[in-house]
């Protein structure tokens, strides 16, 4: 039924508004308040002196308020899932659902806060200045290219965690079940040559985590064709992309580049024709990983593919970003990080391929969701490698 056909009442009496009405998560208490003696110490007069020795000794706030147990997911509605541009308050439902995950997933508290602004310099001075209440940021939601600056000002300009989802949550499980994928295959990442289909947010991201993890050679396509560096129209990004991708030189469109390549990933809307997706190389792998319609059809994809995975979850191998974030956030939290670096993510992937373990077959590449092992298996990787790398402070 088409949404402006429904009343208040009708949509009420469906299981999917039924869920949503009145929100999906809600603030708890964490202490009892039964009677004066609690709330003299939850509240005044005994706060004061929790604010007087968090005055004096500013690293206390960890220890005595929620700060290092929550995160700001923030979004100015400017890319909800395959919606678009639907503006902050629709945006609320996705964000309040990505609230629900870091809970459910990973222990995490966190606050949905939708922003009516798109400027690029007024989010980065709002997050900075709500961010001594919060322990992490998850981005989420915001287009390209603008994500990228956001993301960057905010990591130098904070001392806690800040994490655009949609890039690097996509990254780490496409890299995980890559890996996986490749093993089962006898390959390496260094035997693959790739081509991504995007170069979006998350299509970018991808290949940097990929080209990190060692493939053996990657290339990236827009909706003009493969990202090099004799194209004019080249934004800053894909200016960046085309020096460190493309070994091989392609220069023309991506279904010329498919022909031959080992893997395809689609981020993107575009559909591809099954004349190009049968010149992929023998024992391929492809990731269609548009929602709700994948570029190449799963029943298409196997007819030539070995490993097939989507964005869906009625299909095997679902490239899904709560396999990561709660984990990751949990993971940096545990340790008080001061950052998320490229080592955490990729120790986050190498968690979830092991995770999957000798298991691993052509419909099991990456773990279900619901798989109890992934958010401690993850967080714990992730705290060992803050801690490697110098960012954990405890």
């Amino acid at each position: 039924m088409a949404v402006e056909t429904l009343t208040m009442t009708s949509r009420d009496d469906t299981p999917l508004y039924s869920l949503h009405k009145g929100g999906k998560i809600e603030m708890a208490s964490t202490v009892p308040l039964r009677n004066r003696d609690d709330l003299s110490l939850a509240y005044t007069p005994g706060v004061a002196e929790v604010c007087l020795a968090i005055e004096a000794e500013p690293d206390l706030v960890n220890d005595y308020t929620w700060k290092n147990s929550v995160v700001a997911v923030v979004t100015d509605g400017t890319a909800v899932l395959g919606l678009g541009d639907i503006g902050p308050e629709a945006s609320l439902p996705v964000m309040e659902g990505k609230a629900l995950l870091f809970k459910q997933f990973g222990g995490v508290n966190s606050v949905p806060i939708a922003l009516a602004t798109k400027d690029v310099d007024e989010i980065v001075d709002t997050v900075i200045r709500l961010a001594p209440s919060f322990g992490g940021i998850n981005l989420e939601d915001i287009s390209a290219p603008r994500c990228f600056e956001i993301e960057d000002r905010l990591k130098a300009a904070l001392d806690i965690p800040v994490f655009h989802d949609d890039q690097h949550g996509t990254a780490i499980v496409a890299l995980a079940a890559m890996k996986n994928a490749a093993r089962l295959t006898g390959r390496s990442l260094g035997d693959l040559r790739a081509v991504v289909s995007g170069a979006g947010a998350a299509g970018v991201a991808v290949t940097k985590i990929l080209l990190e993890a060692g493939i053996g050679d990657i290339a990236l396509a827009d909706s003009k064709g493969i990202v090099h560096g004799g194209r004019g129209d080249l934004t800053s990004i894909k200016k960046s992309m085309a020096e460190i991708t493309n070994k091989t030189g392609y220069t023309g469109s991506i279904e010329d580049a498919m022909i031959g390549a080992d893997v395809y990933i689609g981020l993107s809307a575009g559909k591809v024709d099954e004349a190009d997706v049968a010149k992929l190389a023998p024992e391929a792998m492809i990731f269609a990983m548009a929602n709700p319609d994948p570029e190449i059809h799963p029943d298409v994809a196997r007819r030539y593919a070995r490993v097939v995975a989507t964005g869906r979850s009625d299909f095997p191998n679902q490239i899904n970003n709560v396999l990561a974030f709660p984990g990751v956030f949990r993971g940096a939290l545990d340790v008080r990080a001061s950052a998320i670096t490229e080592g955490m993510k990729l120790a986050a992937a190498n968690a979830l391929c092991d995770v999957v373990g000798d298991d691993v077959a052509e419909e099991y590449v990456i773990p279900s969701v619901f798989d109890p092992r992934v958010g401690p298996a993850v967080a714990a990787a992730v705290a060992e490698c803050a801690r490697a790398e110098g960012v954990a402070r405890i």
